[in-house]
């Protein structure tokens, strides 16, 4: 930085200034500092300014199945809007293990990021949550809500799920299977609870037998479904509680022949770039992922700044759109 002073001819605070944007420099100036900075091939040392002050810039998310189109899409847009405030993103998967996921949160603290981002595992002992919370690193749960004091985003699940059911009685189905996601986690609760209300809104009794967990994978759906098709009175319509799941279910349908929507009404959370274009067209509810991104980051970035603001929940509504695999034309 002395050197950048000396070529642009201006004081060390100045340069200081200029790089940190924090106060006012005129345009000759900034352009004279980033001209010395282009001549003299200096580029700030992000790790020794974070070691140095209290910000690196950057921030971690931690997310699981990032093979996951729903998943990979949530990280996009979070990179996307990360970019727009000049951070960096650290990305780690972990791979819905709650142990994993404690490590790759440590890592990332150790690497010294501003905040986290965080879709939490189904862990009944809350590790991750309480290494946060006792090292009082900015969090936001991203996804799945949790019952603990932490800034969270995601989609409103219960009415959604009530919506996508309430659909399928609409067209005469008395019988509506699910293919129900991981035990434990928050989306998979919220949505039977949609399922269930459905049901009871329209007089219909709940049927145990008729819900089937999928664990959130397209091969366990698959045999899920198979369960549900092999029931003496098997189902007239399927709702698959997230995007794997569905693709699960369409192949197990496929397998035995079934069509959808004439011998087999079909409905999914999550919507994906091909779902419009399976033969037949997807009835799903498609999540604002960009919104979910943006929202995410800030959030974090609020936390950050005002590490004891109150907390902030924010459910999105997902918007339902209607195919042709629910038995509409």
């Amino acid at each position: 930085m002395e050197d950048v002073a000396r070529a642009a001819k201006v004081s060390m605070s100045t340069v200081s200034h200029v790089l940190n944007g924090t106060r006012k420099v005129s345009p000759d100036t900034v352009r004279a500092v980033k001209d010395a900075m282009q001549k003299i091939g200096y580029l700030p040392n992000t790790l020794a300014r974070a070691l140095a002050g209290s910000a690196s810039s950057t921030i971690g998310v931690a997310i699981s199945g990032l093979t996951n189109h729903y998943f990979s899409e949530t990280v996009r847009a979070i990179e996307t809007e990360c970019a727009k405030h000049g951070l960096m993103m650290f990305f780690a998967d972990t791979h819905d293990d709650p142990q994993h996921e404690l490590n790759v949160v440590q890592a990332l603290h150790q690497r010294r990021v501003d905040g986290i981002l965080l879709a939490p595992t189904a862990d009944p002992e809350l590790r991750t949550l309480e290494y946060l919370h006792a090292n009082k690193i900015p969090a936001v749960l991203v996804d799945r809500f949790m019952s603990c004091e932490f800034d969270q985003v995601g989609v409103e699940n219960k009415l959604s799920s009530m919506e996508l059911v309430s659909h399928l009685i609409e067209h005469g189905h008395r019988r509506i299977g699910l293919i129900s996601g991981t035990a434990g986690l928050s989306t998979t609760d919220e949505r039977i609870e949609g399922y269930r209300a459905a049901l009871a809104n329209a007089g219909l009794r709940f049927d145990e037998a008729l819900v089937r967990c999928g664990e959130s994978s397209t091969e366990p759906a698959r045999v899920a479904t198979c369960d549900l098709l092999a029931l003496h009175s098997p189902p007239t319509a399927i709702m698959a509680a997230n995007n794997l799941m569905t693709i699960g279910a369409m192949h197990a349908l496929r397998d035995r022949h079934i069509e959808v929507p004439t011998q087999m009404a079909l409905v999914g959370f999550d919507d994906f770039d091909w779902a419009d274009y399976f033969s037949p067209r997807l009835t799903v509810m498609a999540q604002p992922l960009e919104d979910l991104g943006a929202r995410a980051v800030a959030l974090l970035m609020r936390r950050i700044k005002n590490p004891d603001e109150n907390q902030e929940i924010v459910r999105l509504a997902p918007t339902c759109r209607i195919r042709n695999s629910c038995g509409c034309s």
